[in-house]
């Protein structure tokens, strides 16, 4: 920690002695970029001048931009990827509001004083955060994917360091990190459980997504909470010009997007929703049991938006959404979350941006079951209430200095048993609240040094108070209760806190030539306990208490970026180190649901992971995609797990391959293809078995020493867009999926016939999910 703490100091100590060589003759140009067609603020728009090298700025989420630059003649270039540029030429001699609007190139309108330039696409290049996945819409619209649904989080699994739950699975691990260590946020809610369908599909309907973000490595500062990773997602704004309907239908899912002004070019609304049908299907069914079987999600994302003056915003959102599964009236199931931000920001000069949200988050399930009279209940909940306060202050040309504070107020339901017919000898159960109180506070400075180093730097601080009101445990070496204590409301039980550096680096070779490194550390305090290899509906979330450390992780990054063919192709190569800290695993026999001790069924250790990431990358032409490959490992190590010997994760998976490739043969028809291949997951088999009194028993091996067979699959699509009128657009979407109809192990389970038989075998039967599977979608527009 003391190490820690003078890199952190040394750190500071730079920063405050580069933001002192501020130039006082220089103005400053800030404003908003927007679309031009619907009036929505550009997030990742750039500017930059033409006459002073390597000068620019970008936006931030809220379209704002901000430009120090001496007083002058020049010509500012604005650009965004997907829309045609525009040039402004004209002498600042003051401070200067420029709210720029870009159009696609079919809605491209001459402006005066304007002139459209080609776009420049070596953003990879001279950044100087490493490696980030951004994805738009329109790209994961391209992607075919199970039942012909978008999907953000699938997309992302065919990314480089990016590994999927499993078959038909929305869950994913990053570079080595467990399932619960990816800070997932939507319109900076935390999602806790991002999918439906049992994990078939995520929570995220494209229609209403402006922009995702995935980071890896070099986690900017303003993050926190996770060990591993953040997905950043964005809601739309919806269009402050025109009135208009989105939606689409499919074989399994339909959807409806709505929005429009509230006051033309001041305020707008957004309203999206989505419904699966399988439920109307199983009707259908000549089995009475399926008849009655009910299975489906909804979910619905609002907001609104209104201007107040031209520096003033205010936001609403939310999201709602919902699974349900009903088994022949006697089981039912279900789960979702529900989140809501209240945001307002402010330009308070032409330097400074803040933003300042109230935040809402929960997540929670219900289990049912129903026998004769008796029907019994169990629910778990988590529920957030955050505030937040970020700024940006853009000191000059080459200093962007962000800071700000958080405070989470978490309360933890673990479990609850409930119902009618209790009498029968099941006694009602509930397990006490958990509190915890996560606080932080952040300062990052992105600085550029001459044209070849552009630098991030940051430190965050972060705490968590576990708090009553509630009941401690403490436990002997067999896990025993050996004293209990009881907190008051807000009495402080345990008090964790750390500083988490972070940094990243990018040297310039040539203009399509760098070469980055970073190193970030995470505190975790929210831990999630799963039976189940993936993100599960009755997944348990705990908070780091007296019994229970946070979760650190300590991540060094290395890359290589080549551009070449004006950019038309990215390559890159990135290497990683990562060292984790406090893992959480389970004692053998281990029972979590609805256990007031679960404590005591934790064990803990450490584990690291490490790898090496190459991708090529085609952005231009009718013809794009990448191909990308990772070799990498991803172990853990518990001293009361086989002998303390390291063994590999569930998802350690050492090769894996991803290939996307789109093509645009014309104005009417696009074809798109994924291949996906890896290494089967690391899985426990019994190793050996044994005849006791003439039974056969099975004797299980060490942990993770066994794999899957090898997963490998193709899929293929095609869209049709249909002929367009004025204000009518609509398409069809073909894809298969599994094209050549791999049977891939979801799992292996082995026959128990020796418990009814002496003589029988025990043999390994493979089961898997999905075999080939064609979808058509039809998609509509109506402006």
């Amino acid at each position: 920690m003391q190490n820690i703490l003078r890199i952190s100091c040394a750190l500071f100590l730079f920063f405050i002695s580069t933001i002192s060589l501020i130039n006082a003759q220089k103005i400053t140009i800030s404003g908003r970029i927007t679309d031009g067609k619907s009036g929505e603020d550009l997030f990742g728009a750039a500017v930059v001048v033409k006459e002073l090298s390597n000068t620019g700025a970008s936006t931030n989420v809220y379209g704002f931009y901000s430009l120090t630059i001496p007083s002058g003649d020049y010509t500012l270039i604005y650009r965004y990827s997907g829309m045609e540029n525009i040039e402004i030429h004209k002498n600042f001699s003051k401070d200067t509001t420029i709210h720029i609007e870009l159009f696609t190139p079919k809605d491209v309108q001459q402006l005066e004083e304007v002139k459209i330039t080609s776009q420049k696409g070596n953003h990879n290049i001279t950044s100087s955060q490493m490696e980030v996945t951004r994805l738009t819409p329109d790209e994961i619209k391209t992607i075919p994917v199970i039942f012909g649904e978008q999907d953000i989080m699938k997309t992302l699994q065919l990314t480089p360091g990016v590994k999927g739950g499993g078959e038909g699975s929305s869950g994913f691990y990053v570079r080595g990190g467990g399932a619960d260590q990816n800070l997932i946020l939507l319109d900076e809610s935390i999602v806790y459980n991002a999918t439906h369908l049992m994990g078939f599909f995520s929570v995220f309907n494209s229609d209403a997504i402006k922009d995702v973000a995935l980071y890896k490595s070099g986690i900017p500062a303003e993050y926190g909470g996770r060990a591993s990773s953040v997905m950043d997602v964005y809601m739309r704004d919806g269009s402050l010009k025109n009135y208009s309907a989105t939606g689409g239908i499919g074989l399994i899912s339909s959807r409806l997007t709505v929005e429009g002004p509230i006051v033309k070019d001041k305020g707008s609304f957004i309203v999206s929703g989505r419904r699966s049908y399988a439920d109307i299907f199983l009707k259908l069914s000549k089995q009475d049991m399926l008849k009655k079987t009910k299975l489906y999600f909804y979910d619905v994302n609002a907001k609104l938006n209104y201007k107040i003056g031209e520096k003033h915003r205010i936001y609403l959102s939310g999201y709602f959404g919902r699974d349900k599964f009903d088994f022949n009236k006697d089981f039912s199931l279900d789960w979702g979350n529900k989140t809501a931000t209240l945001r307002w920001n402010a330009v308070i000069s032409d330097k400074m941006f803040v933003n300042t949200s109230f935040i809402f988050s929960r997540f929670d399930y219900k289990f049912t079951v129903t026998h004769n009279e008796l029907k019994i209940g169990m629910h778990s909940s988590i529920t957030d209430y955050n505030l937040k306060q970020d700024y940006t202050y853009y000191i000059n040309t080459n200093n962007t200095l962000k800071f700000g504070v958080v405070g989470i107020h978490h309360t933890f339901q673990p479990g609850s048993l409930e119902g009618d017919g209790l009498a029968y000898g099941v006694n009602e159960i509930k397990l006490k609240d958990r509190h915890g109180l996560e606080l932080g506070a952040y300062i990052q400075n992105e600085q550029k040094i001459g044209n070849r180093i552009a630098l991030m730097y940051g430190l965050r601080y972060s705490g968590f108070n576990y708090m009553g009101k509630g009941t401690t445990y403490e436990f002997d070496e067999e896990g025993n209760v050996t004293k209990d204590q009881d907190y008051k409301s807000w009495e402080s039980i345990k008090y964790y806190h750390g500083l988490e550096p972070r940094a990243s680096a990018s040297f310039i070779i040539t203009e399509a030539t760098s070469i980055k490194l970073g190193y970030n550390r995470n505190f975790q305090y929210i831990h999630q306990l799963s039976n189940t290899t993936t993100s599960s509906p009755t997944d348990l979330y705990i908070p780091t208490s007296n019994n229970i450390k946070p979760q650190i992780g300590d991540q060094v990054a290395l890359g290589f970026y080549y551009n070449f063919k004006k950019d038309e192709y990215q390559t890159s190569v990135e290497t990683y180190y990562k060292w984790l800290q406090n893992q959480i695993d389970y004692k053998p026999m281990a029972e979590l649901m609805l256990n007031e001790t679960y404590e005591n069924q934790l064990v803990y250790g450490k584990g690291r992971a490490y790898g090496i990431e190459f991708q090529v990358k085609k952005i231009k032409g009718k013809f794009t995609g990448w191909v990308n490959y990772t070799l990498s490992r991803a172990l853990r190590k518990f001293d009361v797990i086989d002998e303390g010997a390291e063994f590999p994760a569930r998802q350690d998976r050492i090769h894996d391959v991803n290939v996307v490739l789109m093509y645009s043969i014309n104005k009417k028809l696009d074809v798109s293809a994924s291949f996906v291949y890896y290494t089967g997951d690391a899985v426990t088999y019994p190793s050996a078995i044994y005849e006791i009194e003439g039974f056969k028993v099975p004797y299980i091996g060490k942990r993770n020493a066994n794999r899957l067979p090898d997963y490998h699959r193709l899929d293929i699509g095609l869209t049709w867009y249909l002929k367009e009128r004025k204000h009518f657009e609509h398409s069809l979407n073909f894809s298969i999926y599994n094209v050549y109809n791999r049977e891939n192990a979801f799992s292996v389970r082995f026959t128990d016939d020796y418990k009814d038989n002496p003589k029988g075998n025990i043999e390994a039967v493979q089961t898997a999910l999905f075999k080939i599977i064609p979808s058509i979608t039809y998609n509509f527009k109506i402006k």
